[in-house]
């Protein structure tokens, strides 16, 4: 294992969050942590709605107006929220006519997002996004951190600090570092407890090395993470732990109370990777977390 560079102590900033909706009780339950997160980071906040072009193979007359009345109330409905419940938080909703994907890459770009924002209904991993099978594009192709909102998220009230507990896992690729940054990050600003995991997966044949000392290396390898000042409340903990890796973050997550799951994503032969293995890692991780995942990409 390459020893790792430990994030500096520095603040996180975001200046920009992309939160994108279509208006579905999925989107609505991710709303909260994206004016929270908005508010707690000073933020301006950038409500996203991408509306479906016009057809005309539809009986227009009669589809259309009712479809463009209810987005108008939805719309209305958002901004009076905004304004009424975070009056200080800067804002705005934008409709952009076109694709879910081509919308919100633009937005992001165009905004300088720093984090985007998605909810989700989704049972049985990403292609069950609320926002369509687009989802897992727009996590394959955002240029920022993704927080992901699941099924099983729990609700989320108003209170002093939205994350108490926050549970980065690794695999040590060349992403991490990335990743492990704003898990330290949202630690300092939340004045969180943080927990970083490892996961040794199942045993090849013919490995040489003794399960004892893998444990070792990866708890020494954790450790280089938030080695010397790293500006946390609470001194963070590390565990390392033998399994299939999509089941101990979940189990580790429930077992430590996460509030927020950190995962570090890398691209490989043009297809989103996890941490720890492909695509399935970050499926599972997403769908049946009871909190919200953030996605890092390198």
């Amino acid at each position: 294992m390459k020893a790792a560079l430990a994030p500096a102590p520095v603040a996180l900033e975001l200046h920009n969050i992309v939160f994108a909706t279509d208006f579905s009780p999925a989107a609505v339950a991710a709303f909260p942590f994206a004016a929270h997160l908005a508010q707690e980071f000073r933020a301006k906040l950038h409500a996203v709605h991408a509306k479906a072009p016009e057809s005309y193979a539809l009986p227009a007359t009669e589809i259309w107006p009712i479809v463009n009345e209810q987005l108008e109330k939805e719309s209305s409905d958002l901004k009076r929220a905004l304004r009424d419940d975070y009056p200080a938080l800067n804002s705005d909703v934008v409709i952009i006519e076109g694709g879910v994907i081509d919308v919100v890459e633009t937005v992001a770009e165009a905004r300088h997002a720093d984090l985007i924002i998605l909810g989700t209904s989704g049972r049985r991993g990403i292609g069950k996004f609320i926002l369509g099978s687009v989802a897992e594009e727009i996590l394959r192709r955002a240029t920022c951190p993704v927080l992901t909102v699941g099924p099983h998220a729990a609700a989320v009230l108003p209170h002093e600090k939205m994350f108490y507990k926050i549970l980065y896992a690794t695999d040590f690729s060349d992403g991490a570092p990335a990743a492990v940054t704003f898990a330290v990050g949202f630690a300092q600003e939340q004045q969180a407890r943080l927990t970083l995991l490892h996961v040794i997966d199942r045993p090849h044949t013919g490995d040489l090395v003794r399960p004892h000392e893998l444990e070792t290396a990866a708890l020494d390898h954790l450790a280089t993470f938030v080695a010397g000042d790293h500006g946390l409340l609470f001194e963070p903990k590390t565990v390392v732990v033998h399994g299939v890796p999509a089941d101990k973050i979940l189990e580790v997550a429930q077992k430590e109370r996460a509030d927020l799951i950190v995962l570090g994503l890398r691209r490989a032969k043009g297809y989103l990777r996890a941490t720890h293995l492909p695509n399935a890692v970050a499926h599972r991780v997403i769908s049946q977390a009871t909190c919200p995942v953030l996605t890092v990409r390198t």
